[in-house]
């Protein structure tokens, strides 16, 4: 592949196939040049866009405006719960790329990816761990929509902690990929509310749909990157994809037991904290971002669902065997004895 100096026409930093993004200036960057043909390139766009409005409508016909109302009226869980989210994620994914000496455009991925709101997986994964299901989707409804101001806010004040990074954020192509984010959330909350029997459907549909789009963009992505995929299977960000979901869980579930929230309400902020909206990653990092200057990396949320659901799994599966194996409660033992002497008398 060849490597050649001269200025970027977008204004970013560029991928450099051994160096990362070059750092310097970005009238004087030098492009990764790949072939990437450009009918398999706006198709994975367009897959991208199409799986984020599913996953937004799918989300939407989760959510009841009634249950709505009713957290906002009583917001302390909320409230801790949306702090945690885009307090300790962004933390933690700058501590990652800190630690782990990034280059900028990996540093960005990751940033990025930490500072997005919850994902609709993470309902799934507190109704598997018995939470309480009406602040699960009020928390992803609440974190998705404070995102228009935090995720842009968020990425300007971490991006200064790293050199050469304060004019690469494209900020306005972020802000334009979010606010669209809420036509498809609307069009589920309404198919809920006015017709409440098609929700399942959408939702099953929009399953499927997913599952079929992950793969055609899986299989159009190894066509397209080809042998640079071992840039996102590199060691430094195997270790932050890894380590971002569990760190979350953890420190969402510390977070609310400070507060003495309830075991339903801790277990679904340590989901709702460590359950990124990756979708929404995705496509942020496919479209506002030239292709020479992301190179591979928009495939790293790919990685980091991987283990967010491995290591939900997990937790689900310690929980179900807790229940299991777990004494029963003292007060329960004297009830069922004076049960059972009532009915021997």
């Amino acid at each position: 592949m060849n490597q050649s100096d001269g200025p970027s026409s977008s204004g970013f930093y560029s991928w450099d196939s051994t160096r990362g993004i070059n750092s310097m200036p970005p009238n004087s960057t030098s492009s990764f040049h790949f072939s990437v043909s450009p009918e398999i390139d706006s198709a994975i766009n367009g897959i991208t866009i199409i799986i984020l409005f599913v996953t937004m409508v799918s989300l939407g016909c989760t959510m009841e405006i009634s249950k709505i109302k009713a957290h906002i009226l009583k917001p302390k869980g909320v409230t801790i719960a949306v702090v945690a989210q885009f307090g300790i994620m962004p933390l933690i994914a700058f501590t990652l790329a800190k630690a782990f000496q990034l280059s900028p455009i990996e540093a960005v991925t990751v940033l990025i990816c930490g500072c997005c709101p919850g994902g609709n997986l993470s309902n799934i994964f507190s109704l598997a761990l018995q939470g309480d299901m009406n602040l699960s989707i009020v928390m992803t409804t609440c974190s998705n929509v404070v995102s228009l101001g935090m995720m842009p806010l968020l990425l300007y004040l971490y991006c200064q902690g790293f050199s050469n990074l304060e004019n690469t954020v494209p900020y306005v192509s972020i802000m334009i990929t979010l606010v669209m984010t809420l036509v498809p959330c609307a069009i589920g909350i309404a198919i809920n509310h006015r017709v409440p029997a098609y929700s399942p459907i959408v939702m099953k549909a929009g399953l499927s749909s997913l599952l079929v789009a992950s793969i055609a963009i899986g299989i159009m992505s190894g066509i397209t990157v080809g042998g640079m995929v071992w840039m996102v299977l590199s060691p430094q960000l195997m270790a932050i994809a890894s380590s971002m979901p569990m760190a979350g869980f953890c420190l969402g579930y510390t977070m609310s037991m400070f507060f003495k929230l309830s075991q339903e309400c801790r277990r679904t902020i340590s989901m709702e904290t460590g359950c990124q909206n990756i979708q929404l990653c995705s496509a942020i990092l496919k479209v506002a971002f030239p292709h020479e200057v992301i190179g591979p990396l928009y495939l790293f949320p790919l990685i980091v669902i991987v283990f967010q659901t491995g290591e939900a799994l997990l937790l689900i599966t310690v929980f179900k065997c807790y229940q299991r194996f777990k004494p029963p409660a003292h007060g329960k033992c004297i009830a069922s004895a004076d049960t059972a002497g009532g009915s021997l008398s």
